[in-house]
């Protein structure tokens, strides 16, 4: 892991970038870390990152445990079978 301030990594993003190939590249500021610079193998990993840092996802999945914990959810096997009905309904 490579730690390095706001202002070096402006200076050197690039080079900071590259290393980011290797190892996780934390960003400080005022000796705080603020951000962190990682690799991206591919689309999907991209898409699971964005959604797991997604703060109105969070929400979404946060509203749903609460809705589940007092009884508002629906079965397994109901989810599938709506699921499997909607796509039936498309074609």
């Amino acid at each position: 892991m490579k730690i390095a301030s706001v202002a070096d990594v402006k200076a050197k993003l690039s080079a900071y970038l590259n290393a980011s190939a290797d190892e996780l590249v934390v960003i400080t500021r005022n000796g705080k870390a603020v951000a962190v610079i990682l690799p991206i193998e591919d689309e999907a990993e991209l898409e699971r990152l964005v959604i797991a840092y997604s703060r109105q996802f969070q929400t979404l999945i946060q509203q749903a445990r609460e809705e589940l914990h007092v009884g508002l959810g629906i079965e397994h096997d109901q989810f599938w079978q709506e699921v499997e009905d909607a796509v039936q309904d498309r074609t």
